[in-house]
């Protein structure tokens, strides 16, 4: 069989421990044997991160914004102990947050739906789809641990020489500070690519924040969603049946929670990690969850929403057996060989993604599976794969439709 060609490559950044073996599994097994890859690569593993003090995880978004298309595997963010354990000259930030600041826009999380993987939350029978802005929060902040009594003050200094001070707190002893920002830039393009987002699928657009108690910083994202909304998509989502409206984060976890799903939930950046998360396990597995962030700029960066699974690579290490659920890395490289195929106007390249897709789910409705998806499915008998046999098994099945 003639391999598919590609046209533009795609950024391909490597990342950390399970999921690093897990990747080199995919492209060997499932993409190479098919494609004639073509990807400008970046080892974002924490190793090569601290050799070139992080600058390579700024190449790869440069790299990101030059091509369009990128697709990335987990990756560490270091600790204290990580620090210890790799020897690193210090602790990084999340290479995610780095990459995130660099492309801004919004990461777009969506659950995998699988017959016999049913919501742990039972009233839900559609996908919730979260809008995480990506940038700015915790994720682009600066810290001090404050070593005794003193005043900490928030101060900015405007152009013309003009000074705004606040006191955060007079301590009496130790502590700690930190400072978060966002600009009204991000905010907007957060808040228009979640009304685009919500329009292309048809979907009622949720917003929530805590703007009772941050009566600034929360507010003003509240304010900047509404104001687009009744001056520029009111209309347009009354037109296709849908509704757009904001409610405090608290009253909209209890809404999510008894509600059937189906919509698209926009949270900051920090509020939008967590839930993510929650939303995630309690549609099957953190396994099962896609992330793609999505530019204003027009770029996209695909990747699994979990981590690097370090428990199964220490057990790797060992030569032990390991039942590692590699499905939402297989659908980062879905998402962006799909992407990357529809800007090039490649359709074969298209085409063998919905095949993978179809593939990976067929397999695990058949029956074939890791075990975390075997200790919670309906499915009556199953069998329980080993990291790469699983792999080899969504091979097996890919290879017939390939070949119909």
């Amino acid at each position: 069989m003639q391999k598919i060609q590609m046209t533009t490559p795609l950024v391909e950044m490597d990342g950390d421990e399970m999921t690093r073996i897990i990747w080199k599994m995919i492209k060997d097994n499932l993409l190479s044997p098919y494609i004639d890859l073509k990807t400008e690569y970046y080892d974002l593993g924490l190793k090569k991160r601290d050799e070139t003090d992080d600058q390579i995880t700024i190449d790869a978004a440069e790299a990101t914004k030059k091509y369009g298309v990128a697709v990335k595997c987990a990756t560490i963010t270091p600790n204290a102990a990580r620090v210890e354990e790799y020897h690193l000259k210090k602790m990084y930030k999340s290479p995610n947050g780095t990459i995130r600041a660099l492309l801004d826009g919004t990461v777009f999380r969506a659950p995998i739906l699988i017959k016999g993987i049913e919501p742990y939350v039972r009233s839900w029978k559609k996908p919730i789809t979260m809008a995480r802005h990506a940038y700015g929060d915790v994720y682009k902040n600066s810290e001090i641990r404050v070593p005794g009594a003193g005043t900490a003050e928030i101060i900015f200094t405007a152009e013309d020489g003009t000074v705004t001070r606040k006191t955060i707190h007079k301590f009496t002893g130790p502590g700690i500070i930190q400072g978060i920002h966002n600009t009204d830039k991000s905010i907007e393009g957060f808040a228009r690519s979640c009304f685009e987002y919500a329009l292309s699928v048809k979907q009622d657009l949720w917003f929530s924040c805590k703007d009772t108690i941050s009566k600034t910083y929360d507010t003003h994202f509240k304010e900047i969603f509404q104001k687009l909304y009744d001056e520029e998509y009111k209309e347009k989502f009354e037109a296709v049946g849908t509704t757009y409206f904001y409610t405090l984060i608290d009253d909209a976890v209890a809404r999510v929670m008894r509600s059937e799903g189906g919509f698209v939930w926009a949270l900051k950046n920090y509020d939008g990690d967590v839930m993510s998360d929650m939303m995630a396990s309690s549609f099957g597995s953190l396994a099962l969850m896609t992330s793609i962030l999505v530019s204003p700029a027009g770029y996209f960066e695909y990747e699994a929403a979990h981590g690097t699974v370090q428990r199964h690579y220490y057990k790797y290490l060992k030569g032990e057996k390991t039942s590692t659920n590699s499905v939402a890395t297989i659908f980062a490289w879905t998402g962006a060989l799909r992407k990357r195929g529809e800007l090039d106007g490649n359709q074969a390249l298209q085409d063998f993604a919905d095949k993978l897709d179809e593939a990976t789910l067929e397999t695990i409705e058949s029956g074939k599976m890791t075990g975390d998806l075997a200790l919670i499915t309906t499915i009556p008998e199953v069998q329980k794969l080993g990291t790469e046999e699983f792999i080899f098994a969504i091979r097996e099945t890919l290879d017939k439709k390939m070949n119909a």
